[in-house]
Order: structure tokens, then sequence, then C-alpha cells
């Protein structure tokens, strides 16, 4: 079964002139490595193999060397998984918007679902009392957000636009991807076109893009002006996609709407009767379908009655605050982003909520003495970046709150966390489980309920 063409590997005639071996290595491979690549030993040495899955025997060719592993490609498979299935993009092998296309779509959760047990066991000492199913949904044309990487190249004549290459040093070139968002997952191509006509074609080093229920809209970063022509071209290209483009001069505080004179994303959330609006550069969860099962999972969990005061950590434009505020009795949503909150605030004059307020503030400096912290919490919801929420557990374990639910996206710190909350602050870990929210990807996404020990 043959892999990948030595190349489409980016980097290799660099690697060449080191005078790494030209013959295939013979490697069996044992586990995934959290990127998403196999793990196997030659001669007690780590080698860490692209394309490769656990109980394979590969033949790969090795690309880097360094005094603590080696890094490999799979260029055939002698003996495959029975997990191994066939990519169905066809720019699997040299793309890395995706790690896992070659391993089927259940045993990738089976995989992130060990990756958050052996993360909480390792790191945290702690494991729950009950695991959850995990969270999965439509495994393609999931993803609403993604930054994608831009650039000119002179020996193709015209300009990339995707996501890099494994190694990360080159933009994959590929004529469509099956995990973005049906509106653009075939944008690609006329994308490239566009940028490549423009006077700041070599100038442009992302694109972002954003999909709403029924709108969509990307933001240009250019680092040259805009010519007038420049302008008519994206006129009229965003008339005939029907997606709005925004400019970014410099810093994000630059971004503007250039066409259409008006536009707004929003996203539905049915079960709640809420709609949020938003901003293309602003964050949202990037798979629309797992973000409506994790919000409901974390209510569920929560155990509302309907009375209760509850503490939003890292609120956001109110994803998780709002439909919180349809069962508990009044919602503070804390933010440190101006921007966010006031779109926050907004959402809720817009869905006619009363009992939900939203607040800035630097969580890392003392809040105690905040109205808003002093009265008191009964739940508390934490929605962290990757970093995690270290700094704000003491907060956490001191607002009164008998229950918290933490959704992570990363199980690294999560589990460090995880062992704050049980081992020094007396809570115990209820339930934990993953939702597949990046498929075909090793992002991890979990959930977990902490309570209060008696």
């Amino acid at each position: 079964m043959l892999i990948a063409s030595p190349c489409l590997i980016p980097g290799m005639a660099r690697r060449r002139r080191r005078k790494l071996p030209v013959e295939p290595i013979e490697v069996e491979v044992s586990d995934l490595a959290h990127d998403g690549r196999g793990v196997g030993r030659i001669d007690g040495k780590a080698v860490f193999v692209h394309g490769a899955l656990p109980e394979e025997t590969v033949q790969a060719r090795l690309i880097d060397r360094s005094r603590r592993y080696d890094e490999a490609v799979t260029v055939e498979v002698l003996q495959p998984s029975v997990d191994r299935v066939e990519p169905e993009c066809a720019w699997f092998d040299h793309c890395g918007g995706c790690a896992l296309q070659h391993l089927d779509s259940g045993a990738q959760r089976r995989w992130k679902h060990n990756r958050l047990v052996e993360n909480l066991q390792r790191l945290g000492e702690v494991s729950p009392s009950r695991w959850l199913e995990p969270l999965a949904g439509e495994p393609w044309f999931y993803r609403r957000r993604a930054r994608l990487s831009a650039r000119w190249v002179k020996g193709k004549g015209r300009v990339l636009v995707g996501f890099r290459e494994p190694q990360g040093r080159f933009v994959a070139d590929v004529g469509h991807c099956r995990i973005l968002h049906p509106r653009f997952s075939h944008l690609l191509e006329p994308l490239s076109e566009l940028l490549g006509q423009l006077s700041v074609a070599d100038r442009v080093p992302q694109v972002e893009i954003a999909a709403g229920d029924d709108t969509g809209a990307m933001i240009i970063r250019h680092m040259e002006p805009l010519s007038t022509e420049d302008l008519s071209l994206l006129q009229a290209w965003s008339e005939e996609h029907a997606i709005a483009i925004y400019s970014q001069a410099k810093g994000p505080d630059t971004v503007a709407r250039l066409m259409p004179d008006e536009h707004q994303l929003s996203y539905r959330i049915e079960a709640f009767d809420i709609e949020l609006l938003f901003m293309p550069q602003q964050f949202v969860q990037v798979n629309a379908e797992i973000n409506v099962k994790l919000i409901e999972q974390a209510i569920e969990l929560l155990d509302l009655s309907g009375q209760e005061r509850v503490l939003d950590l890292f609120c956001g434009l109110g994803n998780f605050s709002l439909p919180l505020a349809r069962r508990a009795g009044q919602v503070i949503g804390i933010e440190g982003l101006a921007d966010l909150v006031a779109s926050a605030q907004a959402n809720a004059r817009h869905n006619g909520i009363k009992n939900c307020q939203f607040e800035v503030a630097d969580l890392t400096e003392d809040v105690t003495q905040r109205p808003w912290y002093r009265a008191g919490f009964d739940a508390v919801m934490l929605d962290p970046p990757r970093s995690g929420a270290l700094e704000i557990l003491p907060l956490v374990a001191a607002c009164g709150a008998q229950r918290v639910v933490y959704v992570s996206c990363n199980p690294a710190t999560l589990a460090r966390d995880a062992a704050e909350l049980v081992h020094r602050y007396g809570f115990e870990l209820k339930v934990a489980g993953i939702a597949d929210m990046f498929p075909h990807t090793a992002h991890v996404e979990s959930i977990a309920l902490f309570e209060r020990a008696s």
C-alpha cells in the first residue's frame, strides 16, 4: 500500500543535503503522538512517522534527525491496521489541515478518549466516577472558522491559499477542502485567482474565513494598501460568491468591512431559542453541531432548577451564558476582551434576556470585592483557552459554587486544573468525556463536571 511520494514531503531537498539515509527504514508503530503521528522505535530511539497508525508495520523515509528522536514519513504500509481507511481528501498526504483522515472516525474518537483518560490519570492523578459517551456529529464540512495561509509562489505563478503542509513551512497546494464549511470548501481556487490579481498579491499572508448559519465572510490581511482596482476586483468576487469581505491592514483592531454595505454573521441555538450575532474576527466554536451538543450537555450536568446564580468565566459573546440564562435564576458572564463583552450584551438584548449580566474583568487580578463576585454563586461554567484556568481556580473555589462544568480544548491543562480542584480545593471529578469538535485532526475537546465534596 503506497502512501506518499518523497517529492511531496516539505523540505526534502534541504534534508537530503544533511545526508539522511536514502533507503527506507522499516518501523513497527506502537502508538500515536499527541499530534497524530505514528510512534515507533529503531534501536531504542523514538521515531515519529507521518501517515502511520498503531499496530502497523511501515516503510518510512527519514526526513529529519535529532539527538532525541527521528522524524519520518510513510512511503508504504506493509501491514495495515484494521482501523485504517482510505482518506477522502486527495491532498491528505501533503496538507496539514488534517492529521487522522486515514484512521476510522470511531477509532479517532477512541484515541481522543484514551488521551483524555491518560492525561487525567498521569498528569492529574484523577479519574471520573463516570465516563460520558463521546459527542459526535457530521465529520465533514464542519469547520465554520479557519485562518488560512496565503503565499505568492513565483514558481507556480499564483497565490496558494489553504492550510500549511504537515511540517508548516509551505502552504499546501490543494483544490478544495472537505473539512471547511460548505460555503468555503470549494472556494480555495477562486480565492487563489482573486488574490493573484490584486496589486498586493505578494503582500497577503493570510485570509480568515467565518460562516454563520446563512452568510459567510472573510478577512483579507494585507501588508500594503489596497488600490482602487483591487477594491473593484474584491467587489465583483464578493457579489459572485455571496461572501462579505473585510480588510485588515495591521492589528485586529483594524478589521473593517469593505463590502457589502450591511452584513451580519449569526448562528442559532434552537433548543434555547437563541440567536447569537458575531463578527468574523471574533471567536466562536468551530463546529456548530458539536457546539450545540456541548451547550446542552453542560446545562444538563449543572442540573439547574431555575433559581441558581451561575458564573460563566471566559464567556466570550455569550455562547454558554445566554442558554444558561434560560434555565437559571441569574447568570454573570466574565470576559477579558471588551469587544466580546459588548457583543455579549448586544446578544442578550437581541434575545430579550434580562437575567444575564456581562462584565469586563482581568481575572488574574483581585476581583473578590467586585459586587458581582461578592454575592456568591451556586455553579460555575468554565471554557478557558488552551492555557487553561489555573490562575483563576482560587476564585472558583471561593465563590461558593457546588458544581463546576469545565469545557476544555487541551486535555493536559484540564488534567492539571482537575488536580488542583480535586486535591487542593476539595472537589470531586464526577464525569468527563470528549467532544469531537475537530474530526480528522488530533485536537481533543472535552467536558468535565466537578462537584464540591460533602
